[in-house]
């Protein structure tokens, strides 16, 4: 077929009536399936590391201004609630992104990408994430009155994590 040719809903994998809905989710849950979820688990987890110490790092000052453009950003990295236990809540997300990272690679590879446990163990880090998030997410709109557009994309990367692990681990609950 060259760049001429002129392309019918048959030929672009569309159903019928030239619904595509359906081939899209069909070619999106293959990617996923094909590298399968524990990947792209583990290279999300790395951009939420990657995310949670660029925060970290603001936090100590090692980076001058954080480039939000709301100021959202900055009255939540000056709040109360910007520390857990004496340490920054990034530094937090950024060692709770880091253990999934470490659990999804290490599910990938040689004897444990068989193994069960990784599923589980993904599962509970990232609903124990997502309810996390949610609560850190209420303090901004509840508490801090701003929204910290870093931390809208670290739930909506929480929420990503959780929604792959459930399905991880259904895939590896039910028997081949």
């Amino acid at each position: 077929m060259d760049a001429n040719t002129e392309v019918g809903p048959d030929d672009a994998g569309a159903d019928e009536d030239g619904d595509v809905h359906g081939v899209v989710h069909g070619v999106v849950h293959g990617v996923v399936h094909g590298v399968g979820h524990r990947r792209v688990i583990a290279a999300l987890a790395l951009c939420g590391i990657f995310l949670a110490t660029y925060l970290t790092l603001y936090h100590y000052g090692y980076v001058g201004s954080i480039a939000c453009g709301t100021g959202g950003c900055e009255k939540v990295q000056a709040s109360k609630w910007s520390r857990l236990l004496g340490l920054p809540v990034a530094l937090w997300g950024a060692g709770y992104y880091a253990s999934v990272f470490v659990v999804a690679t290490l599910g990938t590879v040689g004897r444990f990408s068989d193994r069960r446990w990784p599923s589980g163990v993904l599962l509970a880090l990232n609903g124990w994430g997502l309810v996390f998030s949610g609560w850190l997410t209420w303090l901004e709109v509840a508490r801090i009155h701003a929204i910290c557009r870093y931390c809208v994309v670290s739930a909506s990367l929480v929420a990503v994590l959780f929604a792959l692990s459930v399905l991880d681990w259904r895939q590896r609950r039910s028997p081949k």
